[in-house]
């Protein structure tokens, strides 16, 4: 049997605890975040993230992503410097397989995620 899945309320969904945010640039970036679904293959994942004001470095290489922008503003910008969006509350950004970037976040940014990889 296949269950329908459904969520809402995620501009208030408890993420948990925040971490130091990996790939940034700037001391004291933190981020959070919550898995809400993922395919039985794990081809598909999808969650609510969040992520303070700084900059870091991103690699969708293994991965593309779909965001759904819940709160806040960034621009992100392509590796090669001619790919750049700015983004905020009701927007969506398609990362696809492949690309490489930076992400300024200006104001801490909420989003929804589905990452999907290759099988």
């Amino acid at each position: 049997m296949i269950d329908l899945k459904s969520f809402g309320a995620l501009s208030n969904l408890d993420l948990g605890a925040f971490a130091p945010k990996p790939t940034s640039f700037t001391e004291g970036q933190v981020e959070a975040a919550k898995q809400l679904w993922a395919s039985e293959d794990g081809v598909t994942q999808v969650g609510v993230w969040e992520c303070t004001p700084g900059r870091f470095s991103a690699d969708r290489t293994k991965s593309s992503e779909i965001c759904h922008i819940l709160a806040g503003s960034a621009t992100v910008v392509g590796k090669e410097g001619g790919d750049k969006r700015s983004i905020g509350p009701g927007d969506v950004l398609i990362l696809p397989l492949g690309w490489e970037g930076e992400w300024t976040i200006h104001e801490q940014v909420r989003k929804t995620y589905v990452l999907t990889r290759k099988p």
